[in-house]
């Protein structure tokens, strides 16, 4: 269990790092993009353990990776889209979308509504959660500029 947990850490934060570069963000800036993945999924993972419904666990890991982006954005002096778009690429149903589209191909009506259904599901929950990240006033993150490293 202990050593799932640090493989689905570290495979989470290599891939959002590996994403952070095809993007170009900035050097400084990978090691943050980075943790942001890192948590967010791990936040889904653990809570897809604990046998929560999948667009719950997308809504609230969402909602945590936005408020970290938006915490970095204000200490590190950057756009929170930085943190939050490579952030979010662990979230994003891609298989699901792929399964989606392979099982209408191949005529199976029923995996193919329940896929799809699943999917976006998921979709639905990163959009919920980006609006409840944004929705918590900048006031309370500009209190952490004190704080901020350049």
């Amino acid at each position: 269990m202990i050593l799932n947990f640090i493989i689905q850490l570290a495979v989470s934060f290599v891939a959002t790092l590996g994403f952070a570069i095809v993007f170009f963000a900035p050097k400084a800036e990978l090691i943050y993009c980075g943790l942001t993945g890192a948590l967010g999924w791990i936040i889904y993972y653990c809570m897809l353990a604990a046998d929560v419904h999948i667009a719950v666990a997308c809504i609230v890991a969402t909602a945590c990776l936005t408020i970290l982006a938006r915490a970095f954005a204000v200490l590190r002096k950057n756009p929170a889209t930085v943190y939050l778009l490579t952030g979010i690429f662990p979230l994003v149903p891609g298989a699901g979308i792929y399964y989606t589209a392979y099982y209408l191909f191949m005529g199976n009506q029923s995996m193919f509504t329940s896929k799809g259904m699943e999917t976006f599901m998921t979709a639905g929950g990163i959009v919920f959660g980006i609006i409840f990240g944004f929705s918590i006033p900048q006031k309370l993150f500009s209190r952490l500029e004190r704080f901020s490293v350049k």
